[in-house]
């Protein structure tokens, strides 16, 4: 397959997956709790299931990775990397800043990736040299260079797992405009979109981050994890517009590569 091809069958995925997923939002769904303490709901389940399904039927040799039902043929050539609903805390919450990832990789390389904000009707997709599209138009990152100037966003400015983190971002935003919360993938939309200049995670999954690697890139912005690697399996993100890359890794001492 080609990669518009490629293109097409994440954003349909993605559209399918989180459809499925916002006909139980607001609907008061019990919450579980799985073994690693994060919230599960049947909302989420449904939706992975519906990705699986349309996945199975029409790519049987390509493995899986979900969130929910972790991964089907490990050996494959291909893997799909899927995240029904990434935010699911703001999802039990009521809040709509979610949105369902989907990405398709060989290896560690990203192949296509999708990422769809049902609530607010958004979709950002992209494929390395295709561009990022945004509701079918070409979506960049700012080009704001000043700090000062600048929106910086994390899923969570608490940094519990490293709370040394926590103090270097704290002077990142004590230098920003305007600092927000407004986490999870939808900080990401914002940044593909240029209505954010930096976007950052303490600690992510492989289907948190697959999709949304081609997505900043292909809008010109850099996606590193906290070593300044590019990769979207380093387990954390760092996500700049290209302008403030360079300044915004040197100050959360993530140089590395950036």
């Amino acid at each position: 397959m080609d990669a518009q091809s490629l293109m097409q069958a994440v954003e349909e995925v993605a559209r399918r997956s989180g459809d499925v997923a916002l006909d139980f939002f607001r609907k008061g769904v019990k919450v579980d709790m799985k073994g690693d303490g994060t919230p599960v709901t049947v909302a989420d389940r449904t939706a992975e299931t519906t990705a699986r399904e349309w996945i199975e039927s029409r790519f049987p040799e390509d493995g899986i990775l979900g969130e929910e039902f972790g991964e089907t043929r490990p050996g494959a050539k291909r893997r799909w990397i899927l995240d029904p609903i990434d935010g699911t805390k703001s999802f039990i919450h009521g809040v709509p800043l979610w949105g369902t990832l989907v990405a398709l990789t060989e290896g560690e390389r990203v192949l296509a990736g999708a990422a769809y904000f049902p609530p607010v009707g958004d979709m950002l997709v992209a494929a390395p040299g295709q561009g990022c599209w945004w509701n079918g138009k070409r979506a960049r990152v700012s080009e704001q260079a000043e700090l000062s100037r600048s929106l910086v966003l994390a899923t969570d400015e608490r940094f519990r797992v490293y709370p040394d983190r926590g103090v270097k971002w704290r002077e990142v935003t004590a230098k920003a405009y305007l600092a927000r919360t407004w986490g999870d993938c939808y900080g990401y939309l914002l940044l593909a979109t240029g209505r954010a200049e930096v976007m950052i995670d303490e600690e992510l999954s492989p289907w948190d981050a697959a999709a949304l690697q081609p997505i900043i890139e292909e809008a010109g912005g850099v996606f590193t994890d906290w070593t300044g690697t590019r990769t979207s399996f380093g387990g954390n993100a760092i996500a700049t517009n290209a302008a403030l890359a360079r300044q915004v890794r040197e100050m959360l001492g993530a140089t590395k590569r950036a």
